[in-house]
């Protein structure tokens, strides 16, 4: 079965989830170093699920205010779909940071690796968009690829100082 590419109304919606997600759970990550193994992979898998459930009724809010109507099924169905995205951001760094638990990492170097993991997730979507777009990769991605990085770092910088 062939796949259909997605239109840019979903493609956009995913990579908001996306974007969203990874910079919520490098957020989570960063004060969890004086923490233990198994409360740091609690926060990444509550920041995922709750990100998930917020982002996908605050984007089914906003759909149904811009259609004008109450969403259906079907629709409310698209909105969690298109979440999903927020839901993935966690898998890798809730899996390391619990490499801790079997032995495998210390608990440090788990959390640095997760760390390291969503940085370079969400600097790897500059080549993701630079494809979504048919464009070839150029020097141009690679410096997207720094500056979206070094954004989402700021962006986790500013969250932090404000709330923690």
């Amino acid at each position: 079965m062939e796949r259909t590419p997605l239109d840019v109304e979903d493609s956009a919606s995913r990579i908001s989830a996306y974007v969203y997600g990874n910079v919520l759970v490098l957020t989570a990550l960063i004060p969890l170093h004086d923490a233990s193994t198994s409360h740091a992979a609690m926060v990444v898998i509550g920041t995922v699920l709750s990100t998930f459930i917020a982002h996908a009724f605050a984007e089914s809010v906003g759909r149904s205010a811009r259609i004008g109507r109450p969403l259906t099924r079907s629709e409310h169905f698209e909105e969690l779909r298109d979440s999903v995205p927020v839901l993935t951001s966690g898998l890798v760094p809730a899996a390391v940071v619990g490499l801790d638990a079997l032995g495998v990492l210390e608990g440090q170097t788990a959390l640095l690796l997760a760390e390291l993991w969503v940085v370079s997730r969400i600097a790897g979507l500059g080549i993701v968009m630079t494809r979504l777009r048919g464009e070839k990769l150029s020097r141009h991605t690679l410096v997207a690829c720094s500056l979206l990085a070094f954004v989402a770092i700021a962006v986790v910088a500013v969250k932090l100082v404000l709330t923690h």
